[in-house]
């Protein structure tokens, strides 16, 4: 079963930050990531999804595939490759991966604009190696399916190293 783990960060490049620890230390097999979703809210209100997996150009792709396989096989081989990258890119447009985009982008409106939120659907993980790599950049846990001790780990992680930033950011 999959964990899923929000943390608002105080920009979106904190959270592409953590982001990218966290591909490093998949590359070190101390997680399992499914899927890794940033949330920014802009200055307008929209929230904004920077997604891992671009459905619509892998739709587009394989469409551009099919439709080529196709319109061969009608001899029309340019129109099929048209119309099969497009039917491709509205069927990845329609299809969703990983966390639900419905489900993240009503947590997010609770965010601050230029604030982003890191969703990240978790397979399994060596939690207290991918916490100390982690807890320095900081953050405030919006929501989790972890249990309730592992949640009070991140959450007084987080809140230590929060604290830590904004006592040298006020002595500065």
């Amino acid at each position: 079963m999959s964990d899923l783990i929000a943390i608002i960060y105080p920009s979106e490049a904190k959270a592409e930050e953590v982001r990218q620890r966290l591909f490093k230390l998949q590359k070190e097999y101390l997680i399992t990531i499914s899927d890794a979703v940033i949330a920014t809210k802009t200055e307008a209100g929209p929230v904004k999804l920077n997604q891992l997996v671009n459905t619509t150009a892998i739709g587009a792709v394989s469409g551009s595939f099919w439709g080529l396989l196709i319109g061969v096989l009608f001899l029309n081989p340019i129109l099929g490759v048209a119309l099969g990258a497009a039917s491709g890119a509205l069927g990845g447009a329609l299809s969703d991966y990983g966390i639900d985009d419905a489900f993240m982008k009503e947590l997010s409106t609770s965010l601050q604009p230029g604030n982003a939120a890191l969703f990240v659907l978790v397979k399994n993980m060596t939690a207290d190696k991918v916490l100390r790599e982690i807890q320095d950049a900081g953050g405030t846990v919006l929501k989790t399916s972890l249990d309730d001790s592992k949640e009070q780990k991140l959450r007084e992680a987080l809140a230590k190293a929060s604290a830590e930033q904004s006592t040298q950011t006020n002595a500065a």
